[in-house]
Protein backbone atom coordinates (compact mmCIF):
# COMPACT_ATOMS: atom_id res chain seq x y z
CA UNK A 1 0.00 0.00 0.00
CA UNK A 2 1.28 3.32 -0.98
CA UNK A 3 0.05 6.96 -0.14
CA UNK A 4 0.34 10.70 -1.52
CA UNK A 5 -0.44 13.71 0.49
CA UNK A 6 -0.91 17.43 0.81
CA UNK A 7 0.26 19.82 3.12
CA UNK A 8 -2.32 21.97 4.13
CA UNK A 9 -2.16 25.68 3.99
CA UNK A 10 -4.14 26.08 7.07
CA UNK A 11 -5.62 24.15 10.00
CA UNK A 12 -8.53 21.60 9.43
CA UNK A 13 -12.01 22.28 10.77
CA UNK A 14 -13.18 20.37 13.36
CA UNK A 15 -14.68 16.86 12.38
CA UNK A 16 -18.43 15.52 13.21
CA UNK A 17 -17.11 11.94 13.50
CA UNK A 18 -13.70 10.32 13.24
CA UNK A 19 -14.62 8.31 10.06
CA UNK A 20 -16.67 7.07 6.93
CA UNK A 21 -17.21 4.39 4.91
CA UNK A 22 -19.32 4.69 1.55
CA UNK A 23 -20.22 1.56 -0.14
CA UNK A 24 -20.36 2.35 -4.09
CA UNK A 25 -21.14 -0.20 -7.37
CA UNK A 26 -19.86 -0.79 -10.34
CA UNK A 27 -22.53 -0.24 -13.32
CA UNK A 28 -23.10 -1.86 -16.53
CA UNK A 29 -24.43 -0.13 -19.56
CA UNK A 30 -27.21 -2.19 -20.89
CA UNK A 31 -27.53 0.15 -23.94
CA UNK A 32 -24.59 2.20 -25.32
CA UNK A 33 -25.68 4.41 -28.16
CA UNK A 34 -23.04 6.76 -29.22
CA UNK A 35 -23.95 9.91 -31.42
CA UNK A 36 -21.12 12.02 -33.14
CA UNK A 37 -18.48 13.48 -31.79
CA UNK A 38 -19.31 17.48 -30.53
CA UNK A 39 -16.91 20.39 -30.71
CA UNK A 40 -16.01 19.93 -27.34
CA UNK A 41 -14.65 16.26 -28.03
CA UNK A 42 -17.13 14.44 -26.05
CA UNK A 43 -20.31 12.46 -28.02
CA UNK A 44 -23.71 12.58 -26.84
CA UNK A 45 -24.97 9.68 -25.33
CA UNK A 46 -27.94 7.43 -24.49
CA UNK A 47 -27.74 5.03 -22.57
CA UNK A 48 -28.96 2.49 -19.73
CA UNK A 49 -27.11 2.71 -16.85
CA UNK A 50 -27.60 -0.72 -14.42
CA UNK A 51 -25.94 -1.20 -11.27
CA UNK A 52 -24.32 -4.08 -10.72
CA UNK A 53 -23.23 -5.80 -6.89
CA UNK A 54 -19.63 -5.69 -7.40
CA UNK A 55 -18.93 -3.08 -4.90
CA UNK A 56 -15.76 -0.66 -4.07
CA UNK A 57 -15.68 0.61 -0.67
CA UNK A 58 -14.34 4.57 0.11
CA UNK A 59 -12.89 5.49 3.60
CA UNK A 60 -12.99 9.07 4.78
CA UNK A 61 -11.06 9.73 7.90
CA UNK A 62 -10.13 12.51 10.01
CA UNK A 63 -6.58 13.65 8.91
CA UNK A 64 -4.28 16.80 8.81
CA UNK A 65 -3.26 16.44 5.19
CA UNK A 66 -4.66 14.79 1.78
CA UNK A 67 -3.87 11.30 1.82
CA UNK A 68 -5.03 8.52 -0.34
CA UNK A 69 -4.16 4.76 -0.40
CA UNK A 70 -4.92 1.99 -1.65
CA UNK A 71 -6.04 -1.63 -1.50
CA UNK A 72 -7.77 -4.99 -3.63
CA UNK A 73 -8.43 -5.33 -7.48
CA UNK A 74 -5.94 -3.97 -9.35
CA UNK A 75 -4.93 -1.37 -6.92
CA UNK A 76 -1.14 -1.37 -8.44
CA UNK A 77 -2.83 0.50 -11.40
CA UNK A 78 -4.35 3.32 -9.06
CA UNK A 79 -2.80 6.45 -9.06
CA UNK A 80 -2.71 8.23 -5.56
CA UNK A 81 -2.56 11.88 -6.57
CA UNK A 82 -4.33 14.74 -7.93
CA UNK A 83 -5.33 12.52 -11.15
CA UNK A 84 -7.51 10.19 -8.88
CA UNK A 85 -11.26 11.21 -9.41
CA UNK A 86 -11.49 10.49 -5.56
CA UNK A 87 -9.25 12.96 -4.67
CA UNK A 88 -10.43 14.99 -7.00
CA UNK A 89 -13.73 14.61 -5.63
CA UNK A 90 -12.69 15.49 -2.00
CA UNK A 91 -11.31 18.64 -3.61
CA UNK A 92 -13.59 19.79 -5.16
CA UNK A 93 -16.16 19.29 -2.13
CA UNK A 94 -13.89 21.58 -0.23
CA UNK A 95 -13.29 24.09 -2.45
CA UNK A 96 -17.43 24.12 -2.80
CA UNK A 97 -18.14 24.47 0.97
CA UNK A 98 -15.17 26.67 1.78
CA UNK A 99 -12.33 24.37 4.03
CA UNK A 100 -9.53 22.75 3.27
CA UNK A 101 -9.87 19.19 2.24
CA UNK A 102 -8.04 17.66 4.74
CA UNK A 103 -8.68 13.37 4.50
CA UNK A 104 -7.66 10.56 4.71
CA UNK A 105 -9.22 8.72 2.20
CA UNK A 106 -8.98 4.55 1.30
CA UNK A 107 -9.73 2.78 -1.27
CA UNK A 108 -11.12 -0.61 -1.31
CA UNK A 109 -11.20 -1.82 -4.76
CA UNK A 110 -13.52 -4.90 -5.85
CA UNK A 111 -14.31 -3.12 -9.43
CA UNK A 112 -11.81 -3.54 -11.92
CA UNK A 113 -9.59 -0.85 -12.92
CA UNK A 114 -9.76 0.84 -16.44
CA UNK A 115 -12.55 -2.24 -17.12
CA UNK A 116 -15.34 -0.39 -18.19
CA UNK A 117 -17.62 -0.77 -14.96
CA UNK A 118 -16.86 3.18 -14.08
CA UNK A 119 -14.44 2.17 -10.60
CA UNK A 120 -12.82 6.00 -10.79
CA UNK A 121 -16.45 7.41 -11.28
CA UNK A 122 -17.38 5.11 -8.24
CA UNK A 123 -15.05 6.27 -6.14
CA UNK A 124 -15.70 9.58 -6.91
CA UNK A 125 -19.13 9.32 -5.73
CA UNK A 126 -18.62 7.45 -2.64
CA UNK A 127 -15.80 10.39 -1.84
CA UNK A 128 -18.57 13.22 -2.31
CA UNK A 129 -20.90 11.24 -0.26
CA UNK A 130 -18.39 10.41 2.53
CA UNK A 131 -16.23 13.26 3.13
CA UNK A 132 -19.85 14.72 2.98
CA UNK A 133 -20.97 12.56 6.01
CA UNK A 134 -17.45 13.46 7.51
CA UNK A 135 -17.55 17.16 7.58
CA UNK A 136 -20.89 17.40 7.97
CA UNK A 137 -21.62 19.42 5.11
CA UNK A 138 -24.93 18.34 4.70
CA UNK A 139 -25.35 18.98 0.93
CA UNK A 140 -28.69 17.81 -0.83
CA UNK A 141 -28.73 14.92 -3.15
CA UNK A 142 -29.35 17.18 -6.09
CA UNK A 143 -26.21 19.36 -4.77
CA UNK A 144 -23.79 16.17 -5.36
CA UNK A 145 -25.22 14.97 -8.55
CA UNK A 146 -24.06 18.67 -9.80
CA UNK A 147 -20.72 18.51 -7.93
CA UNK A 148 -20.17 14.90 -9.48
CA UNK A 149 -21.17 15.91 -13.09
CA UNK A 150 -18.49 18.37 -13.05
CA UNK A 151 -16.16 15.44 -12.14
CA UNK A 152 -17.54 12.79 -14.98
CA UNK A 153 -19.79 11.65 -16.96
CA UNK A 154 -20.47 8.21 -14.92
CA UNK A 155 -19.94 9.71 -12.07
CA UNK A 156 -23.86 10.99 -11.39
CA UNK A 157 -25.26 7.12 -12.02
CA UNK A 158 -23.17 5.71 -9.23
CA UNK A 159 -24.96 8.21 -6.17
CA UNK A 160 -27.84 6.79 -7.16
CA UNK A 161 -27.36 2.87 -8.68
CA UNK A 162 -30.67 0.87 -9.61
CA UNK A 163 -31.44 1.22 -13.06
CA UNK A 164 -31.50 4.52 -14.94
CA UNK A 165 -31.68 6.40 -18.26
CA UNK A 166 -28.77 8.67 -19.16
CA UNK A 167 -28.29 11.26 -22.20
CA UNK A 168 -25.96 14.37 -23.04
CA UNK A 169 -22.86 13.24 -22.06
CA UNK A 170 -24.44 10.33 -19.87
CA UNK A 171 -24.42 12.85 -16.78
CA UNK A 172 -28.31 13.44 -16.93
CA UNK A 173 -29.92 10.90 -15.19
CA UNK A 174 -33.59 9.79 -15.05
CA UNK A 175 -34.94 6.42 -13.37
CA UNK A 176 -35.95 3.69 -15.16
CA UNK A 177 -38.63 1.19 -14.02
CA UNK A 178 -36.88 -2.21 -13.70
CA UNK A 179 -38.63 -5.25 -12.16
CA UNK A 180 -37.05 -8.20 -10.34
CA UNK A 181 -33.41 -9.35 -10.47
CA UNK A 182 -31.21 -9.80 -12.94
CA UNK A 183 -28.23 -12.65 -12.91
CA UNK A 184 -25.02 -11.35 -14.16
CA UNK A 185 -21.60 -13.03 -15.09
CA UNK A 186 -18.19 -10.43 -15.70
CA UNK A 187 -15.00 -11.57 -17.13
CA UNK A 188 -11.87 -9.85 -16.47
CA UNK A 189 -8.96 -9.14 -19.21
CA UNK A 190 -5.51 -9.08 -18.50
CA UNK A 191 -5.00 -5.99 -19.53
CA UNK A 192 -7.31 -2.46 -19.24
CA UNK A 193 -8.58 -0.18 -22.47
CA UNK A 194 -8.30 3.26 -22.58
CA UNK A 195 -11.68 5.06 -23.06
CA UNK A 196 -10.95 8.25 -24.99
CA UNK A 197 -8.73 5.58 -27.18
CA UNK A 198 -11.93 3.28 -27.70
CA UNK A 199 -13.74 6.73 -28.49
CA UNK A 200 -11.26 7.57 -31.11
CA UNK A 201 -11.65 3.97 -32.64
CA UNK A 202 -15.17 4.23 -33.10
CA UNK A 203 -15.08 7.66 -34.97
CA UNK A 204 -12.55 6.12 -36.92
CA UNK A 205 -14.27 3.10 -38.03
CA UNK A 206 -17.14 5.23 -38.77
CA UNK A 207 -15.18 7.37 -41.46
CA UNK A 208 -13.65 4.99 -42.43
CA UNK A 209 -16.60 2.95 -43.61
CA UNK A 210 -18.14 6.41 -44.92
CA UNK A 211 -21.07 5.96 -42.03
CA UNK A 212 -22.98 9.19 -40.71
CA UNK A 213 -23.57 8.58 -36.76
CA UNK A 214 -27.14 8.30 -35.71
CA UNK A 215 -28.51 11.10 -33.57
CA UNK A 216 -28.20 8.20 -30.45
CA UNK A 217 -31.57 6.66 -28.86
CA UNK A 218 -32.60 3.32 -26.57
CA UNK A 219 -34.73 1.22 -28.21
CA UNK A 220 -38.15 0.38 -26.98
CA UNK A 221 -37.76 -3.46 -26.73
CA UNK A 222 -35.14 -2.92 -23.60
CA UNK A 223 -36.98 -0.72 -21.73
CA UNK A 224 -39.78 -3.23 -22.12
CA UNK A 225 -37.99 -5.84 -20.71
CA UNK A 226 -36.79 -4.28 -17.59
CA UNK A 227 -40.17 -3.41 -17.22
CA UNK A 228 -41.00 -6.82 -17.41
CA UNK A 229 -38.29 -7.95 -15.42
CA UNK A 230 -37.48 -10.75 -18.39
CA UNK A 231 -33.88 -11.52 -18.48
CA UNK A 232 -34.66 -13.83 -21.91
CA UNK A 233 -36.11 -10.01 -23.67
CA UNK A 234 -33.44 -8.39 -22.05
CA UNK A 235 -30.43 -10.32 -23.35
CA UNK A 236 -31.70 -9.96 -26.60
CA UNK A 237 -32.14 -6.11 -26.46
CA UNK A 238 -28.43 -5.60 -24.97
CA UNK A 239 -26.73 -3.16 -27.16
CA UNK A 240 -23.16 -1.55 -27.03
CA UNK A 241 -21.87 1.05 -30.25
CA UNK A 242 -18.65 0.70 -28.33
CA UNK A 243 -17.66 -3.35 -28.80
CA UNK A 244 -16.76 -2.82 -32.51
CA UNK A 245 -14.14 -0.33 -31.30
CA UNK A 246 -13.18 -2.11 -28.34
CA UNK A 247 -12.77 -5.11 -30.37
CA UNK A 248 -10.81 -4.09 -33.00
CA UNK A 249 -8.34 -2.74 -30.51
CA UNK A 250 -8.62 -6.22 -28.85
CA UNK A 251 -9.19 -8.96 -30.58
CA UNK A 252 -8.72 -11.36 -27.99
CA UNK A 253 -12.23 -9.92 -26.64
CA UNK A 254 -14.16 -11.42 -29.15
CA UNK A 255 -12.87 -14.78 -27.80
CA UNK A 256 -14.39 -13.69 -24.30
CA UNK A 257 -17.16 -12.91 -25.59
CA UNK A 258 -17.82 -15.81 -27.90
CA UNK A 259 -16.83 -18.77 -24.98
CA UNK A 260 -19.70 -17.05 -22.56
CA UNK A 261 -22.27 -17.58 -25.65
CA UNK A 262 -21.14 -20.86 -26.10
CA UNK A 263 -21.38 -21.50 -22.23
CA UNK A 264 -25.49 -20.50 -22.38
CA UNK A 265 -25.52 -16.93 -21.47
CA UNK A 266 -28.52 -15.25 -22.95
CA UNK A 267 -26.93 -11.76 -23.36
CA UNK A 268 -23.25 -10.49 -23.95
CA UNK A 269 -21.75 -7.24 -24.76
CA UNK A 270 -19.11 -5.56 -23.63
CA UNK A 271 -19.05 -3.32 -20.32
CA UNK A 272 -18.74 0.56 -21.26
CA UNK A 273 -15.98 1.27 -23.41
CA UNK A 274 -14.07 -2.36 -21.62
CA UNK A 275 -12.36 -4.35 -21.88
CA UNK A 276 -14.68 -6.53 -19.39
CA UNK A 277 -17.09 -8.88 -21.05
CA UNK A 278 -20.76 -8.65 -19.20
CA UNK A 279 -23.18 -11.93 -19.58
CA UNK A 280 -26.85 -12.28 -19.09
CA UNK A 281 -27.72 -15.15 -17.81
CA UNK A 282 -31.29 -16.70 -16.61
CA UNK A 283 -30.61 -17.50 -13.09
CA UNK A 284 -28.47 -18.54 -10.71
CA UNK A 285 -27.49 -22.17 -12.30
CA UNK A 286 -27.02 -20.48 -15.53
CA UNK A 287 -24.29 -17.90 -14.29
CA UNK A 288 -22.50 -20.68 -12.27
CA UNK A 289 -22.60 -22.41 -15.86
CA UNK A 290 -21.19 -19.58 -17.58
CA UNK A 291 -19.02 -18.36 -14.63
CA UNK A 292 -17.24 -22.13 -15.19
CA UNK A 293 -16.74 -21.87 -18.66
CA UNK A 294 -15.30 -18.25 -18.98
CA UNK A 295 -12.93 -19.36 -15.67
CA UNK A 296 -11.13 -21.49 -17.99
CA UNK A 297 -10.75 -19.28 -21.15
CA UNK A 298 -7.23 -18.07 -21.70
CA UNK A 299 -8.56 -14.06 -22.39
CA UNK A 300 -9.78 -14.20 -18.93
CA UNK A 301 -7.76 -12.89 -15.71
CA UNK A 302 -11.21 -13.49 -13.28
CA UNK A 303 -14.39 -13.86 -13.30
CA UNK A 304 -17.29 -12.39 -11.19
CA UNK A 305 -20.80 -13.24 -10.53
CA UNK A 306 -23.51 -10.48 -9.40
CA UNK A 307 -27.04 -9.21 -9.29
CA UNK A 308 -28.36 -6.10 -10.56
CA UNK A 309 -29.95 -3.68 -9.87
CA UNK A 310 -27.83 -2.89 -7.04
CA UNK A 311 -28.08 0.51 -5.00
CA UNK A 312 -26.11 3.58 -5.32
CA UNK A 313 -23.26 5.36 -2.75
CA UNK A 314 -24.16 4.63 0.66
CA UNK A 315 -22.98 4.75 3.96
CA UNK A 316 -22.16 1.95 6.10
Amino acid sequence: MTAAALTPEDEPRPRLTESVTVRVPAKVNLALSVGPPRPDGYHDLATVFHAVGLFDEVCAAESETLTLTCEGEGAAEVPLDATNLAWRAAVLLAETTGRHPAVRLHLAKGIPVAGGMAGGSADAAGALVACDALWGTGLSRDELHSLAARLGSDVPFALYGGTAMGTGRGDQIAPVLARGEFHWVFAFAHEGLSTPAVFRELDRLREAAGEEAPAPGVDDELLRALRAGDPALLGAALRNDLTRPATSLRPDLRATLQAGREAGAIGTLLSGSGPTCAFLAADATGAAAVAEALAAAPSVRAVRRALGPAPGAHVL
